[in-house]
């Protein structure tokens, strides 16, 4: 089991908020004001909520606005402020079809990861955005192996432990979650965290959006599934917490899910 002695501990901060619909200069602008709060208070990644640079629930405007591929547009505030940030937004991709994506960016503007939605949630996804098809996106950043979920994503277990096995220590997921699936937030996600001794740091969108009403409770779980920090059911709010990769270890040494899975029965091939 590897020892990360020479890591040093890595401050992330999960920010829940409303996006602007289809205002991507305002939410811009309202990111870049966080990121510099969450620069001055230490921190070291920044992650947002699903799709917030455009807004999720907005239908028709998303392919006009992913045609500026305006997730590029974090890079710049990244380097500003010193300060790496995994953004969700619109990704139009090279065949002009629309991905529900994450960014990752680190302190110098620099694309680490790009992750495109793989499990499609209800008509608002599947009349908008076509699948991704990489099943884990994982990047390091100052020694921590960080996989990128977004929202339905972490619902199915094969994604986290997909990423898990392929030696993710902290899993960054943007969400939009709405009624009536808090149960999501308040429980399953220290699960996920638990049975795959990693991280999960889950930043929601946050109040209502014409027909949805996201539930809040944006939370940061650590790897033996207790909730490290997290936000109220309404209003904005930026949590955080700091990775310290030993507790991974620890956490597999009292719960071996990764190192005693039956490989030969649910590893192999269909």
């Amino acid at each position: 089991m590897a020892v990360h002695n020479d890591v040093s501990p890595l401050k992330i901060a999960v920010w829940q908020a409303a996006s602007t619909r289809s205002n991507v200069e305002a939410n811009l602008e309202a990111l870049n004001k966080v990121a510099a709060e969450a620069k001055a208070d230490g921190v070291d990644l920044l992650i947002t909520p699903e799709m917030f640079i455009t807004g999720y629930n907005i239908g028709e405007h998303i392919a006009r606005l992913a045609s500026d591929q305006p997730l590029m547009r974090v890079s710049a505030i990244a380097k500003q402020n010193g300060l790496a940030i995994i953004a969700g937004g619109p990704e139009q991709r090279e065949d002009g079809r629309i991905a529900n994506s994450a960014w990752f960016f680190d302190d110098q503007g620099t694309v680490l990861a790009k992750h495109r939605k793989l499990q499609l949630f209800g008509t608002i996804d599947r009349e908008n955005f076509v699948a991704g098809e990489q099943p884990v996106t994982l990047a390091t950043y100052r020694g921590v192996k960080i996989a990128l979920l977004i929202c339905f994503d972490v619902e199915y277990p094969e994604a986290t432990r997909a990423a898990a096995l392929a030696g993710a220590e902290l899993i960054a997921v943007p969400t939009a979650q709405m009624d009536p699936f808090s149960f999501v937030n308040e429980h399953m996600i220290r699960v996920r965290a638990w049975e795959n001794s990693v991280y999960v740091a889950y930043a929601n969108q946050v109040g209502l959006d014409e027909s949805f009403r996201y539930v809040g409770l944006s939370v940061i779980a650590d790897p033996f599934g207790q909730h490290l920090a997290q936000a109220p059911a309404s209003g904005e709010a930026l949590i955080s917490a700091t990775i310290e990769l030993s507790r991974n270890g620890a956490a597999r040494q009292q719960n071996p899910y990764l190192e005693q899975i039956r490989r030969d029965l649910f590893m192999r091939s269909s």
